[in-house]
């Protein structure tokens, strides 16, 4: 999913802007599951995710579309926000949604499966789950995820390898 931008030429403005209003609609739902999966909680989650809205409807002017997309540069806003909260609280990122239903399967299978996910991403360093919950929960290709961590798409390409080697190992010795 990407965010379209329009390019206003006013007077006042030469910078491109965002179009903020299409940006919000097309990624509330995945800041708010990426920011609640980083939380562990999802009433701070909610303020969190409004709290990077805010933050990067302040600084929508700043947006560069040279640097990446519309939607990497508010997850790497939302990715702040949330860092700024867990320095607040001083805890560890954990995940927090169930990941999705998957079609066709026992009930108990897949509960078993669940709490094997989520113990095995237990696990894992905060980078970890964070590169993860990018990519997979998020949504964000690799590129993407680079920009959000400010890094390159070969170091995010291969943090993420390390981090799913990591999180299969964890699954197989549960």
């Amino acid at each position: 999913m990407t965010s379209t931008l329009t390019v206003p030429t006013t007077a006042s403005r030469s910078a491109p802007a965002l179009d903020f209003e299409a940006l919000y609609r097309t990624t509330r739902d995945d800041i708010y599951a990426y920011v609640a999966t980083m939380l562990r909680d999802r009433s701070s989650a909610e303020d969190v995710t409004a709290a990077a809205f805010e933050r990067a409807y302040r600084r929508q002017r700043s947006f560069d579309p040279d640097k990446g997309t519309g939607r990497a540069w508010l997850f790497g806003i939302a990715r702040h926000a949330a860092l700024d909260e867990l320095r607040r609280r001083k805890r560890h990122v954990t995940l927090t949604d169930d990941p999705p239903d998957r079609a066709g399967e026992d009930f108990s299978t897949a509960i078993v499966d669940r709490a094997v996910l989520v113990a095995a991403l237990g696990t894992l360093t905060v980078r970890d789950r964070e590169v993860i919950a990018l990519r997979f929960h998020a949504g964000l290709d690799t590129a993407e995820v680079a920009g959000v961590l400010g890094t390159t798409p070969t170091n995010a390409g291969t943090q993420l390898h390390r981090a799913m080697t990591k999180l299969r190992e964890a699954m197989n010795a549960h």
